[in-house]
């Protein structure tokens, strides 16, 4: 997603600088400030993580808890520090109740605690909407906290221990193709109903809300159409051109039922919605998997 920001910012003569972790680390409040010393910024889009799959989350929960809730705080501080204008947070729709199914509104945030498979995760990117909220009361910072979906699209990690489901099925497909597999496995039943937004498209809304949104209430980004973990798998299948079987190991767990965010104030605010369909953007996603396979399975 971050690649995709700085690409629709160079569309509009912006000048932008993308630290990264080997020069700057975020984690080190004095590092933060020599960043934003060193590259003064009239907005900040924070869109850093450390986040991962399964097994990242099972292996590393307190590396995950510290190192996003440390990094968010320090960010927010040294942007106020050096006059930063607009601070624009990227949140996650993990932050929401984990026992909530259906379409959650922005109000809905506050409602308990997340998912326990993800409160490590969700509960620092929501402490990133309180610390908005504290920063505007006392200093009249500007921050904006924006709620995103399931992300999918080219440039995204496949590496198998970091991949979210779309990246995780797409590799299983183009390689079952290739390979000439008889079948691919899928975990859980299918039913689970989930919301997914390309990533350009993302990356449009992100660079909208930074022009138009100045409220600190959290701002939900998606595109408010469920679909199936059964129907994603199937359209892949399709666009991929596979015959063989479609596996599904219902040992696994499905988790949550149903999990789609309201993006009513999103369409009103950004008098805009998402333009690309799930099918064009899987087809957009696999081509370019196909294409960047080597590369994009050892993204990490």
């Amino acid at each position: 997603m971050g690649s995709q920001i700085v690409d629709r910012l160079r569309q509009f003569d912006c000048d932008v600088f993308v630290p990264r972790k080997a020069q700057y680390d975020f984690i080190n409040f004095d590092n933060c400030m020599s960043c934003f010393r060193e590259h003064p910024a009239d907005i900040v889009f924070h869109g850093a993580a450390y986040y991962g799959g399964i097994w990242i989350n099972q292996l590393y929960p307190a590396r995950i808890y510290y190192e996003n809730l440390v990094m968010g705080a320090n960010l927010f501080e040294a942007s106020r520090l050096t006059d930063v204008q607009k601070f624009v947070a990227i949140g996650t729709a993990c932050s929401y109740p984990g026992y909530l199914e259906g379409e959650l509104k922005e109000e809905n945030l506050w409602d308990g605690i997340p998912h326990e498979t993800v409160v490590n995760y969700g509960l620092t990117k929501k402490m990133m909407a309180i610390q908005g909220w504290a920063y505007k009361k006392q200093y009249g910072f500007n921050s904006i906290h924006l709620i995103l979906t399931n992300l999918y699209g080219p440039r995204d990690s496949y590496n198998p221990d970091r991949s979210h489901v779309v990246a995780a099925l797409i590799r299983k497909w183009v390689e079952a193709k290739t390979t000439g597999a008889a079948e691919v496995e899928v975990w859980g039943t299918g039913k689970p109903v989930r919301e997914f937004l390309y990533v350009e498209d993302c990356a449009e809304a992100a660079v909208r809300a930074a022009e138009s949104y100045n409220d600190t209430a959290p701002l939900n980004i998606g595109t408010g159409i469920g679909t199936s973990i059964r129907e994603l798998a199937e359209t892949i299948n399709d666009t991929v051109g596979f015959n063989g079987k479609m596996m599904w190991n219902t040992s696994k767990p499905d988790g949550q039922m149903k999990k789609i965010l309201d993006v009513t104030r999103m369409k009103e605010i950004l008098k805009w919605q998402p333009p690309t369909s799930l099918r064009d953007g899987l087809r957009r996603t696999i081509d370019w998997y196909a294409t960047n396979k080597k590369d994009a399975d050892l993204r990490f």
